[in-house]
């Protein structure tokens, strides 16, 4: 099932401001977006499901936590999206990376989908949607189940 979160956190809120200003160069620009997607990550992956696991570490056996369930994809909408990969993948560096490319008809506004390229287990996979468009207006993060 489709979940959208709305990402109102101090910090997100700041570094998009940050991003609107004039002087921002493209450097700083991208650094921050990368910034804002590791954050919002953190908040979007709250909800994932920890199982205990049994490990031996160097001075004894001991259980600890660890993610149960589906593994993790990314798949931003070209091309605004590309730029919060890193700072997912940064994060969740096992997940798995897609990409949709939509743009808007001009006469009725609705999207067209030109691009779209999934991993082939994505059925298997929780999804996470990032879209850089929504972050001027207002901070978003979609998650979803293919």
């Amino acid at each position: 099932m489709a979940k959208v979160i709305v990402m109102d956190h101090p910090l997100i809120q700041h570094k998009i401001g940050v991003i609107r200003r004039v002087e921002t160069g493209s450097r700083d620009f991208r650094q921050i977006i990368s910034e804002i997607a590791m954050l919002m990550c953190y908040e979007a992956t709250r909800d994932l499901k920890l199982q205990e696991t049994e490990i031996e570490t160097p001075i004894c056996r001991t259980t600890v936590k660890e993610l149960q369930g589906k593994k993790l994809a990314v798949v931003p909408i070209l091309r605004a999206g590309i730029g919060m990969v890193d700072g997912m993948l940064s994060i969740i560096p096992t997940a798995k990376v897609g990409h949709i490319g939509l743009y808007r008809d001009p006469d009725t506004l609705e999207p067209v989908e030109y691009y779209c390229k999934l991993p082939g287990d994505c059925a298997e996979r929780e999804v996470f949607v990032v879209d850089l468009c929504w972050l001027p207006a207002v901070p978003q993060w979609r998650r979803f189940r293919c």
